[in-house]
């Protein structure tokens, strides 16, 4: 057997690429203690073997000064695999220039957001910068704006994800908030518009960046982060599992699995307590709905008072949308609404059925909520919901009164199957505020007014209280057992499989933002 021989020339050449790709992919400097590579991270993440890198020799413009040009000018990007499924992938070194965005820097993320989205998958952007590169000046400000005119042309298109694993501040910021969902570390992650130090010397204000933008302050307080992880392996775990119920673009159908059924020891038929004012954990409810009893929530830690979360139901993704008794009776307040109607909006972009549990008391009202907009703030989720356009199936629980009633999920806004349990109360309002209102004067002229308030409350309670007016209606297509929830969900998930909804043509709505 011969071999060919490479000419002296083209051998060297192929020698001289080889040193170049190591030169390449070496460490630019020391990296935090106890944090991975950004080429690390990029293995952890994806599946072994699977990543293909590009612009690998780029290198930030020559400026005759003798500044260092290291390659890739601080960012890693380029296409892998998921569980098989292709995304596209960047990852900020913060060993070469603190990871700030220079030109080059930018034009290569550019491109990345270019490539996912003629090829229609994912792009999952791993955050570990200092912002724009103060040495390049307005280059670095014009690139955010591109990157963020992508993430915007992008919206509702691929999903986009970004994982902050060190700080993220200044303009860097608000790519992530225009993604779709954002995870972050505890005790390593920060984001925030202004540093602390900053704040201090503007406002007098003294802060930490862990009580500014640490990651608990974003997940619980703000709600600028999504999830929240433990260390960097469980940060990219949930974005392998998070993609794992979503589609690669908004024109394929989300993935579909093997059916597991739910746990069977949650007996459903007793779950709601007799008394309306006891609460329970509405958590109960939805695992002994949908497949295993797994439930993957989004934000679980902001607004608590709602549960916005991803599950399977016969092996196919749908949106969770519930109302939690056990804070603050479910209400629905400024937070609540507007952490319901993004998540809906992006289950309706993807084509993710729409699932909510209805045990609301109302709107929220109070001083501090009229004042901070709960009208405009919360008439986001009213058009959420009458702008979807995936099939949407609603089981009241409990209570559903006045504009709770009607915005979660309700006939009028376009579900197109609603179910209730005998528990259910579909009313204007509870029965003793009703009875307070429409028989003020016969409890004032009442020689024992508790009695007879006790006996009007129990009459409205057997009328009003129940859900028969408005199954009389067709408000409720079915009065089901609780016992049954899961097979009637199942066959309306089934029958709306094939919807369609044309909506007007038009360039976009005018939601209330």
């Amino acid at each position: 057997m011969t071999t060919t021989r490479l000419p002296d020339r083209t051998a060297d050449r192929v020698l001289a690429l080889e040193a170049r790709r190591a030169q390449a992919v070496a460490g630019n400097g020391p990296r935090r203690r106890g944090r991975f590579s950004a080429r690390e991270r990029i293995d952890l993440l994806l599946d072994p073997g699977s990543f293909t890198e590009t612009g690998l020799f780029v290198r930030a413009r020559p400026t005759g000064d003798g500044a260092r040009r290291p390659y890739g000018d601080g960012v890693i990007t380029g296409c892998g695999t998921i569980d098989g499924r292709a995304v596209c992938v960047f990852a900020q070194d913060s060993t070469v220039f603190g990871g700030s965005m220079g030109e080059a820097f930018g034009e290569k993320t550019v491109a990345l957001m270019d490539l996912a989205l003629r090829t229609g998958c994912p792009v999952i952007g791993l955050n570990d910068g200092g912002g724009a590169r103060i040495q390049e000046g307005v280059v670095s400000l014009a690139l955010y704006a591109e990157l963020v005119r992508r993430n915007v042309q992008a919206s509702g298109v691929i999903p986009q994800i970004s994982v902050v694993l060190g700080p993220c501040a200044g303009g860097a910021a608000y790519s992530p908030a225009i993604t779709d969902f954002t995870v972050m570390i505890d005790g390593a992650s920060h984001m925030f518009v202004t540093g602390p130090d900053v704040i201090e010397a503007v406002t007098g204000e003294r802060t930490s960046a862990e009580e500014l933008g640490g990651a608990r302050t974003s997940n619980s307080l703000n709600g600028n982060a999504h999830f929240l992880a433990a260390d960097e392996a469980e940060a990219l775990d949930t974005v392998r599992e998070l993609l794992s119920y979503l589609p690669a673009n908004n024109l394929e159908r989300p993935p579909q699995y093997a059916p597991v059924p739910p746990p069977a020891d949650v007996p459903l038929d007793g779950i709601v307590p007799d008394r309306l004012g006891q609460a329970y954990d509405m958590r109960d409810i939805l695992r002994a709905v949908v497949d295993d009893g797994e439930l993957l929530e989004v934000q679980e830690l902001f607004a608590p008072n709602i549960i916005c979360a991803l599950a399977l139901v016969e092996g196919a993704p749908v949106g969770v949308v519930a109302n939690q008794p056990s804070h603050a009776a479910g209400v629905l307040d400024i937070d609540a609404s507007e952490k319901a109607a993004r998540f809906v909006r992006f289950c309706d972009a993807f084509g993710i059925p729409l699932l909510t549990f209805a045990d609301v008391p109302g709107y929220l009202s109070g001083v501090r909520q009229e004042q901070a907009g709960i009208i405009r703030r919360g008439a986001k989720l009213l058009y959420a919901y009458a702008e979807a356009t995936v099939p949407k199936v609603t089981v009241v629980v409990r209570k559903a009164y006045g504009g709770g009633y009607a915005v979660m999920g309700s006939k009028h806004l376009g579900a197109d199957i609603n179910l209730a349990w005998p528990t259910a109360r579909i009313a204007v309002m509870g029965a003793e505020g009703a009875v307070g209102v429409l028989h003020r004067r016969e409890l004032a002229a009442a020689e024992d007014p508790e009695a007879l308030r006790a006996q009007l409350v129990d009459a409205y309670e057997s009328t009003h209280g129940t859900p028969y007016l408005a199954a009389e209606r067709g408000y409720v297509d079915a009065v089901i057992a609780p016992r049954d929830t899961r097979d009637h969900i199942c066959r309306a998930l089934r029958a709306l499989r094939g919807k369609r909804s044309p909506m007007p043509e038009r360039r976009h709505g005018n939601i209330p933002l």
